[in-house]
């Protein structure tokens, strides 16, 4: 016995004493590490996920937006076709209309279409070359409406037999109401993408909250051998699951606010094609307002929160079972 102290050295008891080590040094090391592989598969996924909730609800705005557009566009102008008709001069009766909309209360611009006119509207249809001298083509009248201005439709038809028998008055009710249920039902869509996005997210935290919280199970379990709390736990591993949340936020959110941010210069390039000027048509500008920036920018905040909420509560659902 002797012989192994002296090998070793005296042997000193420290009796009450312990070690101690500097609060900092304690502090060091994070109870979940923050460089794990599920870490990193995690902020993937978070970004991948608020990058397709992102380009969806983009393309919600921007179809929102230009199909008000339309709808202002459509619904300021009202059409009457002139239909030639046996025994009737079709150019007096054109002007005769033109000129009795043209005093109606509520229009600021009547537009007559020549013949000429009329069959340059056809062209798309019919092609160049061709004589329209035999074909019934009626005389357009355009006439554009006062923005907020309600019109007596049912009078205006009225007013305008009592010129031309064969006339028939267009407001685009029904263009205005299939619009509206167009964007209605692309909304509808939106949020249900969203909501899956969201769902898919929800899963996929809880998962990975569950791996983190078995690859550190014995850690937790002499956490709460010394008399950790439930909370201080949990607080450790939402501050974890919430900084990678933000983490693949801002970078799933900021890869689709350049996309959107560079659409308008490459829809630029295609300025004057017609695949560009169909986009156009369909989508305006194809650019969000900054309004919409700030939507995308919430919603990755949002995102965020959902994951550290999910997690929080797998946290607790998980201590339980451990307790």
């Amino acid at each position: 016995m002797s012989r192994i102290g002296d090998e070793h050295g005296p042997l000193m008891d420290l009796g009450q004493e312990r070690p101690q080590v500097p609060a900092k040094a304690r502090n060091a090391s994070p109870i979940v590490p923050s460089g794990q592989i599920a870490g990193r598969a995690l902020v993937a996924v978070v970004a991948i996920m608020t990058f397709l909730a992102s380009i969806t609800s983009g393309a919600v705005l921007l179809i929102s937006a230009s199909a008000s557009e339309w709808q202002s566009e459509v619904a300021s102008e009202i059409t009457i076709q002139v239909k030639p008709v046996a025994g009737r001069n079709l150019e007096r009766d054109a002007q005769a209309v033109s000129d009795a909309v043209r005093g109606q209360p509520g229009i600021v611009e009547v537009q007559p279409y020549t013949k000429e006119q009329s069959a340059q509207l056809l062209e798309p249809w019919l092609g160049t070359g061709l004589s329209l001298d035999e074909l019934p083509v009626p005389r357009v009248i355009v006439a554009r409406v006062t923005p907020g201005t309600t019109l007596d439709i049912v009078g205006l038809r009225a007013r305008v037999a009592q010129f031309a028998p064969s006339a028939s008055v267009d407001d685009h009710r029904a263009w205005v109401e299939r619009m509206r249920s167009m964007t209605s039902a692309v909304v509808l869509a939106g949020l249900g993408i969203l909501a899956l996005v969201i769902i898919a997210t929800i899963i996929s935290v809880s998962f990975a909250t569950r791996g983190a919280m078995a690859a550190n199970k014995p850690i937790v379990e002499v956490l709460h051998f010394v008399g950790a709390g439930d909370r201080y736990i949990a607080n450790r591993f939402f501050r974890h699951f919430l900084r990678l949340g933000l983490q693949g936020g801002v970078i799933g959110g900021g890869v689709a606010m350049l996309m959107f941010g560079f659409s308008e210069s490459i829809a630029g390039w295609f300025s004057g094609t017609a695949v560009g000027d169909q986009f156009a048509a369909l989508l305006g500008t194809f650019s969000l307002r900054p309004s919409g920036y700030l939507i995308l920018a919430a919603q990755a905040l949002v995102i965020a929160a959902i994951t550290a909420a999910a997690s929080r509560r797998t946290l607790f659902a998980t201590l339980n079972d451990i307790d």
